[in-house]
């Protein structure tokens, strides 16, 4: 009970300062050493940032986690070709070996040999003998030949491994970077207040709120999404009616009412939750134990690596503090919220999707 007490307790606590109560109500300790009270978007502002920053450095640790998995992958493949040189400087010498018999005429004399034969039978004694010895040289070459294209290949991939590297190492910097503008700005809005012990103390509440109590709510609803819309495909099939057909193109026409309907039936979460549209986004908004959730967002079209219109995070808001992209990005890499023509009827892939009029339309051509 004591950790439901608390939670509520935060909860009120950052409800109050979002409708706008007094500073003395939030403070009283402080209130009576103030006679005007801050502005509340200063405090929103401070807050956010700081919400902002535990998020981003979530980022900065997946991108390590990612950078320590590329160094790791490089080091085995320079191992596997420094095997792969001493593989190749053999077959190289043997290579060498053939070309320079060749060039050289060394093995004229086994061709002049065979015009000299005086017997049919000796002729192909000698015969079946230079074919090996052919064979053995074509394999010589081959060998040395596929060996060396195949290092190639392994040093393309490096290369592209060394350059996916660089990438994550910029994004990693650029991280870093926006982590410490941000707790500078925190602290030179910090700085000077009176009230600053008591803003720290909201700050690590909200944080500590965010990580034991939303970010699991918000996880728990993007799961249920995702689950949902894996089932989308079926239950288009099971309504005709949103199916237009003309010719080889077809439309699909989802109302905003019929898709509420249909989360409400594949999860109870979709009770508190429901979308809404507006011309070309999409915005789905909760409102469980004490908690708001908004997401607003978009779809597109993809073509690879499978077709489909995917979903893109454009905002998501706990209880009223936008979260940084970091956190959409995460979000949407970990759930999987696109719908795929071609789960309805193979041959249907998306070519156009829009928001209009309060429904979801999906245009669809038959793949050729």
């Amino acid at each position: 009970m004591a950790a439901i007490t608390y939670r509520q307790r935060i909860v009120c606590m950052l409800a109050a300062m979002l409708v706008g109560i007094t500073f003395a109500l939030q403070f009283p300790v402080l209130a009576e050493q103030q006679t005007e009270s801050p502005p509340q978007g200063d405090i929103r502002d401070l807050l956010e940032k700081s919400l902002s920053v535990v998020e981003i450095d979530k980022e900065i640790e997946r991108i390590q986690e990612k950078k320590q998995e590329l160094l790791a992958t490089m080091s085995d493949a320079e191992d596997e070709l420094r095997e792969r040189e001493l593989q190749i400087a053999d077959k190289r010498e043997h290579a060498g070996e053939v070309l320079r018999a060749y060039y050289m005429g060394e093995r004229d004399s086994l061709y002049s040999a065979l015009l000299t034969m005086k017997s049919w039978t000796r002729f192909f004694e000698v015969l079946d003998y230079v074919d090996i010895i052919v064979s053995q040289d074509k394999s010589t070459l081959s060998g040395y030949i596929d060996r060396f294209r195949g290092m190639q290949d392994e040093y393309k991939l490096l290369e592209e491994k060394q350059a996916e590297l660089a990438q994550v190492e910029r994004k990693l910097l650029e991280q870093r970077e926006r982590v410490l503008a941000l707790e500078q700005s925190v602290e030179g809005q910090l700085n000077g207040r009176a009230d600053s012990e008591r803003i720290r103390l909201l700050m690590q509440e909200l944080n500590s709120f965010w990580e034991t109590a939303g970010l699991t709510e918000v996880r728990d609803y993007f799961k249920a999404l995702s689950a949902a819309m894996g089932k989308l495909p079926g239950w288009v099939q099971d309504n005709k009616e949103m199916l237009e057909v003309k010719g080889f193109n077809y439309t699909i026409r989802v109302s905003e009412d019929k898709l509420n309907e249909f989360l409400r039936e594949q999860d109870e979460r979709f009770n508190h939750f429901a979308f809404s549209f507006d011309d070309d986004s999409i915005t789905a908004f909760g409102k469980r134990d004490g908690m708001e959730i908004s997401v607003k967002g978009h779809y597109s079209v993809q073509d690879k690596p499978t077709n489909g219109i995917i979903f893109h995070v454009d905002e998501l808001l706990f209880n009223g503090f936008t979260l940084p992209d970091t956190t959409r990005s995460a979000l949407e890499d970990e759930f999987d919220l696109g719908f795929y023509p071609g789960l309805i009827m193979s041959f249907l892939k998306a070519k156009e999707v829009e928001i209009k009029d309060g429904e979801l339309v999906i245009k669809l051509a038959v793949a050729l």
